[in-house]
């Protein structure tokens, strides 16, 4: 059996990943926005999204809107395969432990 993803693993980034891959390919979302949703504060957050991006699995972008900036994220095409093989391998570990 495959091991797990250990960059997914950790329970706050699979929790970004599953969001993020709740959206199609190309689409983001917003720092602010994923910050609600999982009820983290900033800095925790962009730790993890740090470690994220680090790894290719997220891309961020920031923009002005206005006078404003504001971060998006979004999950990008290794980010979408990864986590295809880690609930891939997390199902099949689920089904045989041994």
């Amino acid at each position: 059996m495959d091991e797990l993803d250990p960059v997914i693993h950790v329970q706050a980034r699979l929790r970004i990943v599953t969001i993020l891959d709740t959206f199609g390919p190309g689409d983001s979302l917003s720092f602010p926005r994923l910050q609600k949703l999982l009820g983290a504060t900033s800095g925790n957050l962009a730790t993890h999204l740090r470690k994220l991006e680090e790894s290719g699995y997220v891309h961020v972008r920031k923009v002005l809107e206005g006078r404003s900036p504001v971060t998006y994220i979004g999950l990008t095409e290794d980010g979408r395969t990864a986590f295809r093989v880690y609930k891939k391998n997390l199902r099949a570990l689920l089904e045989d432990p041994t």
